[in-house]
């Protein structure tokens, strides 16, 4: 455990960087992997869940080696070069490593175990072992569908098409992998776009896929027993932890804070969209492109918001941010209605139940619903603060809580900050910079 207190103390000014996209820093580490020749990636994420996908692909095969000057190169095996691993993949606290691993997998003719921390063996793996299942793969879980579990892959596995019945890009990548070394087209309907970096990537790694919108579904199909190319690849920031310190600026009086560098994918921005239609002032400068991903510099200032009705069509394009817009939200001025949520019962932790409980502890005014959280806003006024929160092992809680404490009369402190580690290991460092 390692609890932790944050204070107001003052305007938040100054750059940051945040660390690398942690979808991306994954995807990056696996086609890289099963490329013939060696990749280098630039930025990536060095958390733990990243960490955790870089042990798997290296007992997979992979020759993974981070440079002195903090590049990383990847020499791969080929689709369909996996080898067995000697022991069980840990996962740590990792949805996306297991969902996505366990589609690399499915169609290669090893076996392999996941295991993971108490609290990804809590999460719901089902939705992901119905598709590969489909495709050939034997999976043995927990009751419920859960870690500990056993995924034999076939070989050569069958080819699918898949409507997803929850938005998911996670399960979305899972089967378009497994596709790889399925002979025929692997081919995934999505009602409801969600983020797309597996099909970008895809793209440049040199996979024959195709992206077409028919009536309202995406259509996403790739060919099988592909032959991946390597690449040079420079991840850029994570939009999902620069979410942190821009609410921060947003609500603490005189802030100003530049975040350069910031992945910009438009089915990652919800977020940003929602916030300057509570009035922030966030502007984008020097928009770019690098690697196929748009990337720009981002600035905040401290800015009165006003609550609004979040359409849940947003959802999926900014549902890891929730968490802190649900701080962001208290500080508002009138009521914000999130609904739509339902995926975040299912997250680290449930993040509507944990939210609710810990923003009541502080002094907002919540209202939790089945699939989501009404918040009634001080109008700008500090929030009470003075509590201990319980971040139930979930990084984004627990970095939301911190950045609720700057806006507080009295310290918040949170139970345990290790988890952080997973996707922010500076988070605490940069909070205190841009305090100087």
């Amino acid at each position: 455990m390692q609890p932790m207190s944050f204070a107001a103390a003052g305007p938040l000014r100054g750059t940051a960087r945040v660390p690398g996209d942690k979808s991306i820093s994954h995807r990056a580490l696996m086609l890289a992997a099963l490329a013939v020749g060696e990749s280098r990636i630039d930025g990536l994420l060095e958390g733990e869940d990243v960490l955790a996908t870089a042990a798997a692909m290296r007992a997979m095969g992979a020759e993974i080696v981070r440079g002195a000057d903090g590049g990383w190169t990847v020499a791969g095996v080929g689709v369909g070069g996996l080898h067995q691993p000697a022991g069980a993949l840990d996962m740590g606290n990792s949805g996306t490593s297991t969902r996505l691993l366990m589609g690399l997998v499915a169609s290669h003719p090893i076996t392999a175990a996941f295991i993971g921390d108490a609290s990804l063996s809590r999460r719901p793996m089902a939705r992901v072992i119905e598709p590969l299942s489909r495709m050939g793969a034997d999976v043995t879980a927990s009751p419920g569908g859960r870690l500990p579990l056993m995924v034999r892959g076939l070989c050569p596995a069958v080819p699918i098409r898949y409507t997803l019945p929850v938005a998911s890009a996670q399960v979305k990548s899972a089967i378009l992998l497994a596709g790889l070394n399925t002979p025929g087209i692997t081919e995934v309907v999505e009602p409801v776009p969600t983020r797309d970096h597996s099909e970008r990537m895809l793209a440049g790694f040199g996979a024959a896929l195709t992206v077409s919108t028919e009536g309202k579904a995406r259509h996403i199909r790739v060919t099988g027993e592909a032959e991946l190319r390597p690449q040079h690849i420079a991840v850029p920031g994570d939009p999902s932890s620069a979410a942190f310190p821009i609410v921060a600026a947003l609500i603490v009086p005189g802030s100003e804070v530049r975040i350069d560098n910031v992945g910009l994918n438009p089915t990652r921005a919800g977020l940003f969209e929602v916030l300057r239609a509570m009035g922030a002032d966030l502007e984008i400068v020097d928009a770019r492109e690098v690697g196929g991903e748009p990337v720009g510099d981002l600035i905040a200032r401290a800015s009165p918001l006003t609550g609004i009705e979040v359409a849940p069509e947003l959802a999926p394009s900014m549902i890891d941010e929730y968490p802190i817009l649900f701080v962001a939200a208290a500080l508002a001025q009138g009521r914000t209605v999130m609904r739509g949520l339902e995926e975040l019962r299912v997250k680290e932790s449930d993040r509507i139940a944990t939210m609710a409980a810990g923003l009541a502890a502080i002094g907002a005014r919540v209202e939790e619903l089945p699939d989501g959280l009404i918040v009634e806003g001080s109008g700008g006024d500090p929030l009470p603060g003075g509590a201990t929160v319980a971040a139930q092992l979930d990084h984004r809680i627990a970095m939301s809580f911190a950045v609720a404490g700057l806006a507080a009369r009295a310290p918040v402190t949170i139970d345990d900050m290790t988890p952080v580690a997973t996707s922010f290991p500076g988070f605490a460092a940069m909070i205190g910079a841009l305090r100087g």
